[in-house]
This record gives C-alpha cells, structure tokens and sequence, in this order.
C-alpha cells in the first residue's frame, strides 16, 4: 500500500512553519492517542503515522529530501512502514513535546505519563559513502556493509546491570524521570518540571553494574548491516537508514545511519540529471554515407541507424535509455552527440582523394549553412 504524503498526514501545506507542523502533530496525536482510543487498530496506526510524519518535516534536512524526492529519498528507511514498531518508541522520541504547551507527559493520558518525562538515551548517528556504478544506480542496489560501531552489550543485553535487579526505583521522582515544582510569584502559583538531578531523568537508579560494559549497556563491536538503495539515486544524495547507528547507552534509542551515495563516472556515458550522453564519432564516409553502428547503454550495446549525409552536432534521442527517477516516475533518455572525426595527418594517396572532392561544390557548405544547422539542431534539442 503505497504511503501517504507527509502533508497530508499531519494536514498542513508544504510552506508550513516548523511552529505550524509541530501544532498539527500534536492535534493529531491527541487525537489518536492509544489511551483515548482503547483497542483500535485503525487509530494507533494513525498515531505511528502522524509520528513519522513529523520525524520528517520537523528535521531541515530530512524534510529538504523528502521535498526533492519524496519517500524514496528517505531510503525506505526513515519514516517508512513500520519505523515505530510500538507506541513506546513515539513516546521515547516525541513524548516531551506535549510539555511546550502546558501538558506533562501526553496530557495525563494513561501511563505515558512517566515515560514522557524520562530521559531516553538516544545513540549517536553513523556516517559512511557507498560507491555505485551507473548500472547500480539504473537498478537499485543491495549493499551489505561491515560497521565498527557500538553495540548492545551481549552480557546483560545492553541494560547495563549485572543482575536482573541491578536498577532500584529513584526515591526522588519516584521513578517518573522529572521533578515537579511550585513557585509563589507575582502572576500565582507557576509549576515547573525538570529532570530528576538524582538519576538524571531515567527514572531508576543502577546499583550492580555489569562488568563488561562498566553499566553502559554497550560495547565496541562490528556489525553487518543491509541496505536497499532504490533506483535513480544521485551523487550527493543521503540515505536515512533508522536505528542501525551506534547502540544507545542502557536500553536506549538507537542512532540512524546516514549513507552518502557517490557516483563512479561510467567509461562511455556521460550523466546529465536522469539523461545519459554518448559522445558518438564518426569517420567522413561514414557521415557522408550512412552507416549501422554500436552504441553503449545501461542494458548493454544496441545498434542504430546513420543516416547519409549526418551533420555534426546532430544530437539523436533514444527514448527511456536513461535512468530512472528516484521516485519510481518515467526514466530519462539517451542521448547521442554526432562528432565527426577530422585526421590530422594524411598519406599522399589520401590527399590527392580530399584534394579531388573539395573541387566538388557538393562538398562546399552554403554560406549560412553551418550557423543555420547549428541552430536548428539546438532549436529541436530544447523542443524535444
């Protein structure tokens, strides 16, 4: 089932403010939050759905790439189907911002509360450039990458304790993760809420560290991670693949990997957008005469057809030989610049030939002629 557009989802237009999207979210996560919505599927679908959304447009540069390419720019990866696999993981990343309108937690709405207010570890992000040929990028690509990278610890699973009591419920916010005061001023009584200074918004306090990781709940380690990089990607472009960064401290989110994709230049063709050029040479007699010759594309070689009397500058068109948007709309074309290849030295027999046909006026250009040509070529070039 194909997604729905981000926009959409959160109902806002595509100039909406940063201000704008993040109100929109939050209507709609009251809207369908689990706790006023008991049981239905349909609207704790709609609740992970407007949670994606907003991951997206509420980061600049996820947001740029989802405008340039749409779903597809994200890599399948971040905001796709299935991000947030749980309720849980929208309140470890979204919970707090319901606080920025005079709420804790979500709105005092069932046991989301706590979990708003405790601080999550969230793991650092990972960087690293994947090289794909034309061919890759004309199809798509599958690429399995070896990481050196933080990793949940295999001793206590990454919870960092040594014991499955190793963590005692903070006494000081009870195990809530923030502390809540009240203030006497001028306008009333103000409340405030912070994170607890005890254990440092988690919620619970570590009293039997795992020996391993020393209670960080990770450790340095190598990991093997798989990607599907979609058809028609460009040098430049990064690639969001969620939650395969490095591990989180104590049971925590993990970070994102970021893949920049560059572009190895092909041998014979030249990239210009979704178009691809061959820069094609022909011999004299084979402008003159016409001829049937092989030319390279993305498929392999296909042949076509000379005309007589082909001009240099002729630029031929060959239809959806190109590469494919990134988006998974149309494909670009292939296009073949005639050259003709002039030799810079001649043998004597060769000469008295040139010397022979230049006494030909079939072999003497009209003047104009070649502007005229120019021009017209360029003219159905930009038609086209």
């Amino acid at each position: 089932m194909a997604k729905r557009d981000f926009y959409e989802v959160l109902g806002v237009q595509k100039n909406a403010s940063q201000d704008e999207i993040k109100k929109a979210y939050r209507k709609q996560a009251l809207k369908y939050h689990p706790d006023r919505n008991p049981g239905d599927k349909e609207a704790e679908e709609k609740f992970k759905e407007a949670a994606e959304a907003y991951e997206i447009l509420s980061d600049a540069q996820k947001r740029q790439r989802y405008d340039q390419f749409g779903h597809a720019g994200l890599g399948g990866a971040a905001g796709g189907s299935g991000h947030f696999t749980n309720v849980e993981d929208i309140f470890s990343h979204f919970g707090d911002i319901f606080s920025d309108f005079g709420f804790g937690g979500f709105g005092g709405f069932g046991s989301s509360r706590s979990r708003g207010g405790q601080r999550v570890n969230k793991g650092s992000n990972l960087r690293v450039k994947v090289i794909l040929n034309l061919e890759e990028i004309a199809k798509g690509a599958e690429k399995k990458l070896k990481l050196n990278k933080y990793v949940a610890c295999d001793e206590c699973g990454g919870s960092g304790a040594r014991s499955r009591d190793g963590y005692s419920t903070c006494s000081t916010c009870n195990g809530s993760g923030h502390v809540t005061r009240i203030a006497n001023t001028m306008l009333g009584r103000m409340q405030t809420s912070s994170p607890c200074p005890t254990c440092e918004g988690e919620g619970k306090i570590l009293k039997d560290r795992c020996l391993k990781c020393h209670g960080e709940g990770i450790v340095k380690g190598e990991d093997i991670v798989k990607i599907n990089i979609p058809a028609g990607v460009g040098e430049g472009m990064q690639l969001n693949v969620a939650g395969k960064g490095n591990a989180a401290r104590r049971g925590g989110i993990n970070g994102d990997l970021l893949v920049l994709i560059e572009e190895e230049k092909h041998p014979e063709l030249i990239r210009d957008g979704n178009d691809l050029i061959y820069l094609l040479y022909l011999s004299v007699p084979q402008a003159a005469l016409g001829d049937t010759v092989e030319i390279p594309t993305i498929e392999g070689k296909v042949k076509i057809k000379i005309e007589p009397g082909t001009q240099p500058g002729k630029i031929l068109r060959l239809r959806g030989k190109g590469l494919p948007e990134v988006n998974g709309y149309g494909k670009g074309d292939l296009l073949v610049n005639i050259n003709v290849w002039i030799p810079r030295k001649l043998n004597k027999d060769e000469q008295k030939v040139i010397e022979k046909l230049n006494e030909s006026d079939n072999f003497k250009p009209s003047p104009g002629s070649a502007e005229k040509g120019f021009f017209d070529r360029m003219r159905n070039y930009f038609e086209q």
